[in-house]
């Protein structure tokens, strides 16, 4: 009995010297991508245990990992580079939605993170044909969005600007307001030459409003950049601003703002990026600036 319980402890020991050394299987230079049958080999385990044991990107998961899986297959996470900048709306003249997109920088290996969301996609709508022709101001409804949404048209508007004539004639600042004159896509090639001196002095304005109904499907809206949608609420007041290129160059107004309204009257507002929340308001006062809560400030569109 002794010389046998001997040999079993010298056998075991052995298998325990190899298993360190490579001898006793592994994954050394045995790496495979995803859940992979065939990546096996024989040796000890990651919890112990000897026999087979994977050397997949689903080992980890399923608990079955050789014993130096973390050493010679370590799990390297997704890499993706920054987000892209908006694009312009999809469609002229009428409620549609922009995109911005990343790339991929690195592959997740061994079971690593795996990567996140590469395209992310937002309501907008523009109010001006490819020929620069006034087109989005027939929609009845106040479409709104996001009052982030102001800044990207204001970011966009800078980078197309010329450069050169920046003092003379690029655009005319106002408090949480911006005017477009030259070399804009919002407002297209050409229009600055017909334009009169009193639309350079367009000042934008802002409307509050009362909500009075919405839609369930506001408060189900999870995109990352359509959760502002999941703050409105019935009776709380909000603030649209009123801003070009969604301000009229003939009225100066912006489409759906209520002008001449009466307090008591019914209006009708739409989420632009998910027709299906929209609701109603009241309109309360117009002022020369907002004033509300960022999760509660928005923009005609």
């Amino acid at each position: 009995m002794g010389g046998a319980a001997l040999s079993g402890a010298l056998w075991l020991g052995l298998l325990w010297a190899g298993a360190g050394t490579g001898a006793g299987g592994g994954c050394s230079e045995r790496c495979c991508e995803g859940r992979d049958a065939a990546c096996v080999s024989s040796g000890w385990r990651e919890d112990g245990g000897y026999g087979s044991c994977y050397c997949d990107g689903g080992c980890r998961r399923a608990g079955d990992c050789c014993h130096d899986h973390g050493q010679a297959c370590p799990a390297l996470p997704c890499v993706v580079g920054e987000w892209s900048h908006w694009s312009g709306c999809a469609e002229q003249c009428k409620p549609n939605l922009r995109l911005r997109r990343r790339y991929i920088q690195q592959e997740p290996k061994n079971g690593g993170e795996p990567c996140p969301a590469l395209e992310e996609k937002a309501g907008c709508l523009e109010y001006l044909t490819h020929q620069g022709q006034d087109c989005g101001h027939e929609h009845v409804p106040a479409f709104i969005t996001t009052s982030e949404y102001g800044k990207e048209r204001k970011r966009r508007a800078a980078s197309s600007a010329w450069s050169s004539d920046k003092e003379e004639a690029g655009s005319f600042a106002f408090p949480g307001c911006f005017l477009l004159l030259v070399n804009c896509p919002e407002l297209g090639i050409g229009v600055m030459a017909n334009l009169r001196m009193d639309a350079f002095e367009r000042k934008c304005y802002c409307v509050e409003f009362k909500t009075e109904s919405l839609s369930h499907y506001c408060a189900l809206e999870n995109r990352p950049y359509a959760r502002w949608m999941q703050y409105l609420r019935e009776g709380h007041t909000v603030c649209v601003a009123c801003q070009p290129p969604a301000m009229n160059t003939d009225t100066h107004r912006c489409s759906g703002d209520g002008h001449n309204a009466d307090g008591g009257k019914i209006l009708r507002w739409e989420a632009v990026g998910n027709s299906r929340c929209q609701g109603t308001w009241k309109k309360i006062r117009q002022l020369e600036q907002c004033s509300c809560p960022l999760v509660h400030s928005f923009i005609f569109t």
